[in-house]
């Protein structure tokens, strides 16, 4: 059986979202002065760990690290417009991403992204990575009113597509919303390995960088 459509999750599978944070929070830190009370390098390494990849909003995030550190002169509010409108500005791909994603085209087989998350971010965070224009479909979950891992929005993506579920796979770093997710709706998952989930993933396949990806297809 050939595999006629491949969908991605974007954050710590696509895209590499500790590298493009860390990268952001240090460049946040040297435009605002108002920081400076803190060495930077305890300011980064708390917002990484408040942060929690991702799975803590950003307002909650700065709340603590404001209270932590007593910093007054500059609000919460302001560091997070900031971060909604820059960084995007920092976002780095996994290696071998644009190869991957040309060796799929080239042999026909669509693509989409199904991504968890507010809207106009993500997507720009997606359009960072210059990768749009190898995508059919988008799909994110502010936008779409459903969020992985609901069985809706996978078979949404796959109409979108006109594939059906076992003709296709998905490929995700979340052991459950990407990959029992995908899995339970009928198509194959493929795990891009992520060190922060250590419990046993139950998938098709395992891959560590994207170009082992074609090996599947």
């Amino acid at each position: 059986m050939r595999i006629k459509a491949v969908l991605f999750d974007l954050d710590g599978t696509l895209l590499d979202r500790d590298k493009s944070l860390a990268l952001f929070i240090e460049d946040q830190y040297d435009r605002y002065p108002e920081l400076h009370n803190v060495q930077k390098n305890d300011f980064t390494q708390r917002f990484i760990e408040l942060d929690q990849h991702g799975y803590v909003w950003k307002d909650r995030v700065y709340q603590q690290l404001l209270d932590e550190f007593a910093i007054g002169s500059i609000s919460w509010e302001e560091l997070l417009e900031d971060y909604l409108h820059s960084f995007q500005k920092h976002c780095v791909g996994f290696p071998n991403l644009v190869v991957m994603l040309s060796s799929l085209k080239s042999h026909e087989i669509k693509i989409a992204l199904i991504s968890n998350g507010y809207g106009q971010f993500q997507y720009d965070n997606f359009k960072a990575l210059g990768i749009s224009h190898f995508f059919d479909e988008v799909l994110i979950s502010e936008w779409e009113g459903l969020r992985k891992p609901d069985p809706a929005i996978f078979h949404r993506a796959l109409s979108k597509l006109g594939v059906k579920a076992e003709d296709s796979l998905f490929v995700g770093d979340h052991p459950d919303s990407d990959i029992r997710a995908s899995r339970a709706v009928g198509m194959k998952a493929v795990w891009k390995q992520n060190p922060f989930f250590s419990h046993d993933v139950v998938a098709d396949g395992v891959i560590q960088d994207l170009k082992e990806l074609i090996s599947f297809v």
